[in-house]
């Protein structure tokens, strides 16, 4: 194990890993790792509207995390407690900041969760401001436990379109792992 975890440190500090959490999400570990990545990101002197953006990105990910990912621990109904499983990745490529997330979901939303996403990647900066906007005045989604604005956030704050991904998760039927990512 000890020759993996070291390879495993050479690895990210080859792929510029800024933060890396694979694991049981809730509101206080997002709380600790959000003060872990702020403080990384003073000490590297990331300029203050980036940070903003970044670290709002962050909190969007790790959110959706929290709320959608089907690998729940314990009860569903907990609201107070939510304890869910999942990843978040923050590194560094050309200049510019990369976050990914990552989380079990049923496959029967990816249909749903498609519709939403294609539209944000083909939307000038300006539209999804614009989408943002009238999202903060709309009522909220039957099935969204927000006002719809995480994945407007994200790419809204993104340089570049933001890009998703869904892959098969044998260990799981009937389930997909659900990638997003932004650069930032």
């Amino acid at each position: 194990m000890l020759q993996h975890f070291a390879r495993f440190r050479e690895l990210a500090a080859e792929h510029q890993v800024v933060f890396f959490y694979n694991g049981t999400f809730s509101q206080p570990v997002i709380a600790a790792m959000a003060d872990a990545l702020r403080a990384r990101l003073t000490v590297q002197g990331a300029a203050g509207v980036r940070q903003r953006k970044l670290f709002s990105s962050f909190i969007e990910m790790a959110q959706n995390i929290v709320h959608y990912s089907a690998a729940c621990v314990g009860s569903p109904d907990q609201r107070d407690h939510e304890l869910r499983d999942g990843a978040l990745y923050v590194g560094e490529r050309d200049g510019q900041h990369v976050i990914v997330c990552g989380n079990l979901m049923d496959a029967l939303e990816v249909p749903r969760l498609t519709a939403r996403l294609e539209p944000l990647r083909r939307m000038s900066s300006e539209e999804i401001r614009a989408q943002y906007r009238q999202a903060l005045r709309a009522e909220n989604e039957a099935t969204s436990k927000g006002a719809g604005l995480g994945f407007l956030t994200v790419a809204r704050d993104a340089a570049e379109p933001i890009e998703y991904r869904f892959a098969a998760s044998p260990a799981h039927p009937g389930h997909v792992m659900f990638y997003l990512q932004a650069i930032i």
